[in-house]
């Protein structure tokens, strides 16, 4: 009974996980890959099959497997999803968002991501060399 409840609870995070990560590909500012990670994390808590679900969809998939393989976003990907994301706020500050509150919740949320993306995800170098490196007591 009671893993049965912490499965749906898991289920349930996941799921309003997922959803926020599909709101952070229209709204700026908001983050698209911790959602997506954080997802894939409560998924395979709840659900094998919702996990490979989500893994080898061909729109979300690619994020989780580019990070697990990683252990982190390269500083490449992370520049593109800042360029992206700041691109984003400015278009919807001057162009589609007329109440001043709004435009700096935009703004902030954006500052919010910004940190996100640059301080908590870790940044990965390509094919994770240099993390390999490390692990063999070599240094690059």
């Amino acid at each position: 009974m009671k893993t049965k409840l912490i499965k749906a609870l898991y289920f349930s995070l996941g799921t309003l996980s997922l959803a926020l990560g599909v709101i952070g590909v229209i709204v700026p500012g908001l983050p698209t890959t911790p959602f997506l990670l954080l997802t894939a994390i409560l998924y395979v808590k709840s659900s094998k099959k919702l996990y490979r679900w989500l893994i080898s969809n061909p729109v979300f998939g690619p994020y989780i497997l580019e990070y697990r393989k990683n252990k982190g976003l390269t500083k490449q990907h992370k520049v593109y999803i800042l360029m992206l994301m700041w691109i984003m706020v400015c278009i919807s500050v001057l162009f589609f968002i007329p109440l001043l509150m709004v435009k700096a919740l935009v703004v902030l949320a954006g500052f919010i991501g910004t940190y996100v993306v640059s301080l908590v995800v870790p940044t990965a170098m390509v094919g994770g060399k240099a993390r390999s490196d490390k692990a063999d007591g070599r240094s690059s």
